[in-house]
């Protein structure tokens, strides 16, 4: 059980307006680079909040400007807005209305968040500098984050620091996760193609089988971080599609295989691809098959910077007090694009308790829903970390 929250977390009078929003964005789920209608919503209430309002980066990307007081010191906070290629199985009213589609991992809270703390901050600027809410497209394996940086977001907002959040099943609601360093893995895909000769299922000594090729890498590759990598280093290889064969009675010609790798450090990923491209040339030679590899860098590590988590542990134990800080929760093997703006800019991205993982409410699940009792929340601890950042000087006597 968490332990009780601080009360540094106060009432916001407009949480059911904002509970109210979430749930339409999770009815109303888009794709990367689709998201127009939760564009146009955000940037909608942003206006209405009387903040400052670009859009255009990664095509649909939001960002609100909000200033107080008179200092040029400016921060970002990020929240993501995509959904995934998912069929939702909820039937709870707010379920999703576009067949294919799903808010499995929360970004429609994450943006609701955000919104609220905006809308907050506006209505209570007692702070000192530039706030840059910055609602970001794609997050889901299309990397809009790169995209917005591409697009000149530093450029345009120039902030010291940029801050994420996101909401964790299996954390309790109350309680945070924080630490400095790697939090989150990089990932990279990988397709491997093996090419065998194919012929009759019933006369294999006339063929090279890809098949049975196939199965003994796939066994092979799980020696690849027990038996080529420090037992203290971090490292998984999972193969998570076998495509082959057309026919009972054909031996096919060829296999491919596709899966990930997740990593915290560019030398370990170099590692696992030269274990692999071994085995690989190994087997095919072993089988007198051919192999061949392709390796997919996508998302970075995602690691926070030292002074900015512990910043951001601070302001944790503030809102929800020391015991429900958890710096021993982090880090995972999911990826996640943040990892391009804090390699641009000091930050730190921290997780948020979403309650138990019970009954599918996991992420990427086709049961899950974002827990609404976060959004005072997550509002709060935004607002604490930006007074806190951008503390006003006090009045000298």
């Amino acid at each position: 059980m968490p332990a009780p929250i601080s009360p540094a977390i106060p009432r916001f009078p407009f949480l059911d307006e904002l509970a109210a929003l979430r749930r339409d964005l999770h009815a109303h789920p888009e794709l990367a680079f689709q998201e127009t209608r939760t564009a146009d919503i955000v940037a909608r209430e942003l206006e209405r909040y009387g903040l400052e309002v670009h859009r255009g980066l990664a095509k649909t990307g939001v960002v609100g400007v909000l200033k107080a007081g008179n200092s040029p010191r400016m921060i970002g906070l990020r929240a993501d807005m995509d959904a995934l290629p998912l069929t939702e199985l909820n039937e709870f009213p707010h379920h999703s209305k576009q067949p294919g589609k799903m808010h499995a991992c929360g970004h429609d809270g994450h943006t609701a968040m955000l919104l609220g703390a905006a809308r907050h901050l506006a209505e209570n600027p007692d702070f000192d500098g530039t706030v840059a809410f910055i609602f970001q497209p794609a997050e889901e394996a299309e990397g809009g984050a790169a995209v917005m940086i591409e697009d000149g977001l530093f450029e345009r907002f120039p902030v010291e620091a940029v801050f994420g959040l996101h909401n964790w099943p299996g954390i309790p609601v109350g309680q945070m996760a924080a630490m400095p360093g790697p939090i989150m893995a990089g990932t990279c895909g990988f397709e491997i193609e093996v090419r065998g000769h194919g012929c009759h299922a019933a006369m294999p000594q006339q063929g090279v089988d890809a098949i049975v090729t196939a199965a003994q890498l796939v066994q092979a590759l799980q020696t690849v971080v027990s038996r080529n990598l420090h037992p203290c280093e971090s490292a998984v290889v999972s193969v998570t599609q076998i495509h082959a064969g057309h026919a009972w009675n054909v031996i096919p010609e060829s296999v491919l295989l596709r899966g990930t790798i997740r990593s915290f450090k560019a030398e370990v990923q170099d590692t696992v691809e030269r274990a692999i491209e071994r085995l690989c040339s190994g087997i095919a030679a072993a089988n007198g098959a051919q192999i061949s590899t392709n390796f997919d860098h996508r998302y970075p590590p995602t690691v926070n910077s030292a002074a900015e988590a512990r910043l951001c542990q601070d302001v944790a134990r503030e809102v929800f007090g020391t015991a429900n800080l958890l710096p021993d929760e982090l880090p995972s093997m999911g990826a996640e694009d943040f990892a391009y703006m804090l390699r641009e800019k000091p930050g730190c991205y921290v997780w948020l308790g979403n309650g138990p993982g019970t009954g599918g409410c996991t992420l990427h699940n086709p049961h899950y829903d974002f827990n609404d009792a976060l959004l005072p929340l997550g509002i709060a601890y935004w607002d604490a970390l930006v007074r806190r950042v951008l503390a006003r000087n006090p009045v000298s006597g």
